[in-house]
């Protein structure tokens, strides 16, 4: 944790010389103030039978917990001679820097590709890009990077098989973002619409739900984490009289699950929803880029009758920095659209400003990678994950994967300071680590080493098991007391 990793101590200036008094006080009321640590409260762990163990941690709201902080200081009134504030700062972003690189070599349970070079355009920091308004209609402001944001659109509209003068899109400044925005069109285009999702949706689907009014129905899922169109069906028939919303997860949050489009049309043509009665929004955070290089994936196309379909740039893409790209379909778009004059364009995004800087990295992964090098991530991640998958169930620990995600659910380790250092995503007794470009074998074998020994310590009493993953996973999958 950087609370814990952070010593401001003396340094040397850039100059060589040592700090002068004043900067030494400053660094020693910042080395008091970070390493001042509020401990988290320990994890409750609840027996059932002597067998099934659920973890939860308590989250208390309207606490505010400063488990590390750096302060901002007045700098001193000499200090544009003397150099002390440049020399303090510089070493706080030295020691953070540090904690950084020690943190990404245990990064594994959320779905982040840290491997990517952005070196080349470090040259751009220096200007503030602001892609303001609508990407297809240049608005006052002149430091902007729509003709590179264009293109990525472009690229993605090829991908899921939809016409330049047919779409329209932006890169959104994250996945969330895409989700609000899909939902949004979705009941502008339907204003008594019902909002359809499964109960493994992300939490921005609901979030959505809540900010725009919307009658919200959750539906069930299957135990890979699908959802269950038997149950879609019957909520459906509940409310035949009112339009449709659904969303339809390309990979779930927890399991990595992806929703059987064809089958969700289906059901909804079943049930008397002819296509000008229903709207389609995708959430393909992850798995949306990588769905088109996966065998038998079910195809996210618009030639489909679907809405609108979102990503994250920040995920497998790699960005350095939250972003995330939304394609919709050209007529959906005047619903939300107004013309700003004090920006002579129109708009019709969520946010005002929005980062011009990441079309471009985005631009400029996709002509480093194109299709076919994300089609060999793609299948280095499938193939690790597997791995990671085989490896687990041979040591006796519950674990399943899903035939199109690279997203392995396991156990959740016993120590709440091994799922902090490993950085892994918990859900009741569940687990995962999701498999990324840059996870690599080595890293995999780490981490189950560290893994098997420290269960090895944490179930050394027999009163003591490992949780029963059976209503989560499968028994199938389970390798508790009870179903090994």
């Amino acid at each position: 944790m950087v609370g814990s990793s952070v010593e401001l101590e003396a340094t040397m200036s850039s100059n060589g010389s040592l700090v002068n008094g004043k900067a030494l006080d400053r660094m020693t009321a910042a080395r008091e103030l970070a390493t001042t640590v509020v401990t988290d409260p320990v994890p409750l762990v609840v027996e059932s039978d002597g067998v099934d163990l659920e973890i939860t941690r308590e989250i208390v709201l309207g606490k505010n917990v400063h488990t590390t902080c750096f302060e901002v200081t007045e700098p001193d009134a000499d200090d544009e001679s003397t150099g002390d504030k440049d020399a303090y700062m510089a070493s706080v972003l030295a020691r953070y820097r540090k904690t950084l690189v020690e943190r990404t070599k245990h990064h594994l349970g959320y779905p982040y590709n840290l491997d990517f070079d952005y070196g080349a355009l470090g040259q751009l920091q220096h200007f503030s890009i602001n892609n303001l308004g609508d990407p297809f209609i240049e608005s006052n402001y002149g430091v902007h990077s729509r003709q590179f944001e264009v293109g990525v659109l472009d690229w993605f509209a090829r991908l899921w098989e939809i016409e330049k003068d047919d779409y329209w899109g932006y890169i959104t400044n994250c996945g969330t973002e895409g989700n609000l925005h899909g939902i949004l069109l979705g009941r502008e285009v339907f204003p008594d619409g019902v909002l359809y999702g499964s109960k493994e949706s992300h939490y921005s689907v609901f979030k959505a739900a809540r900010m725009y009014r919307m009658e919200c129905v959750k539906v069930g899922t299957l135990i890979t984490g699908e959802i269950d169109c038997a149950d879609f069906k019957e909520k459906l028939l509940q409310n035949k009289n009112k339009p449709a919303i659904i969303n339809v997860n390309i990979g779930t949050t927890v399991k990595g699950a992806v929703d059987d489009l064809d089958l969700v049309i289906q059901t909804l043509e079943e049930c008397g929803f002819s296509h000008d009665r229903f709207y389609i929004h995708c959430d393909g955070a992850l798995f949306g880029l990588m769905m088109p290089f996966v065998k038998k994936a079910p195809k996210v196309s618009f030639k489909k009758p679907i809405g609108s379909v979102s990503v994250s740039g920040h995920k497998f893409v790699g960005c350095p920095m939250p972003c995330g790209v939304q394609l919709t379909r050209l007529k959906h778009i005047n619903a939300l659209s107004s013309n700003v004059e004090y920006l002579a364009s129109r708009d019709a995004t969520i946010m005002g400003s929005r980062n011009g800087h990441a079309p471009i990295f985005l631009w400029y992964t996709l002509n480093r990678k194109g299709y076919k090098g994300f089609q060999k991530e793609v299948q280095k991640c499938l193939r690790n994950a597997h791995y990671l998958k085989d490896r687990l169930r041979d040591a006796g620990i519950s674990a399943m994967l899903n035939e199109l995600s690279s997203t392995v659910v396991f156990e959740r380790p016993r120590d709440e300071e091994f799922v902090r250092r490993w950085q892994l995503a918990c859900e009741r007794n569940m687990a995962h680590i999701v498999v990324m470009p840059n996870v690599t074998i080595e890293k995999l074998d780490y981490f189950l080493n560290e893994l098997i020994q420290g269960r090895s310590i944490w179930y050394k009493d027999e009163k003591v098991r490992p949780p029963c993953l059976a209503t989560d996973i499968g028994t199938c999958n389970c390798c508790c007391a009870l179903h090994k």
